[in-house]
């Protein structure tokens, strides 16, 4: 038995004597109220242990995300929101088309990295590695920034060319002057909410 049973186990005695006291009903009636507080006191105990699992995940890579975004001169809190609407910081995560880990990295996008760092290009299992999955993807990112540093936010930019590829963002970006015209102009409604999600409320 686990001390959390325990606890409730010894309380239970208590539990009855207080609603006996409280109510002073039927027999029925009191133990109705009994197992209606056990219950509710098992419920919040599975609900609290579930959202401080939640909450662990949300924040186990903190310290890796900062410092891949550190690295690459990306703001951290931008990193994480991306993680959070690209994989729910789940490491194993594998999408649709075969991208992995918490950027959900390609493996086109994992060469790339390889090559102009001048190593081999990691395996499909190595991909799901937390750090190595960052470096990538924050090295991927950072390189859309540049590609539109000349523009007004060019993180809006970035954004949508890593979520729907250079040759859309391209496409979309021809005669707009501003980020939120460039926005209007995205034709894929999920990566118009894409971007928008993950980047912060001016």
């Amino acid at each position: 038995m686990t001390s959390q049973s325990s606890c409730m186990a010894a309380a239970f005695p208590a539990t009855i004597a207080l609603v006996s006291a409280l109510f002073p009903f039927s027999a029925r009636a009191r133990w109705a109220a009994v197992v209606a507080y056990a219950a509710a006191t098992v419920i919040g105990s599975v609900l609290l242990a579930l959202h401080l699992a939640r909450e662990n995940r949300y924040h186990r890579y903190d310290a890796l995300i900062y410092a891949a975004a550190a690295e690459h001169g990306l703001d951290g809190e931008l990193l994480r929101r991306l993680i959070r609407r690209e994989s729910g910081f789940r490491p194993r995560a594998v999408g649709a088309r075969g991208e992995r880990g918490l950027m959900q990295i390609t493996e086109n996008a994992a060469r790339d990295w390889a090559a102009a760092h001048g190593r081999p290009a990691p395996s499909p299992e190595e991909m799901f590695d937390p750090a190595l999955n960052l470096r990538i993807g924050a090295w991927y990112l950072a390189q859309a920034v540049a590609r539109w540093r000349e523009r007004e936010r060019p993180e809006t930019y970035a954004l949508a060319e890593y979520n729907a590829g250079r040759a859309n963002a391209l496409r979309w970006a021809e005669g707009t002057t501003d980020a939120e015209a460039f926005l209007r102009a995205i034709t894929y409604p999920s990566t118009r909410r894409y971007v928008r999600e993950i980047l912060p409320t001016p």
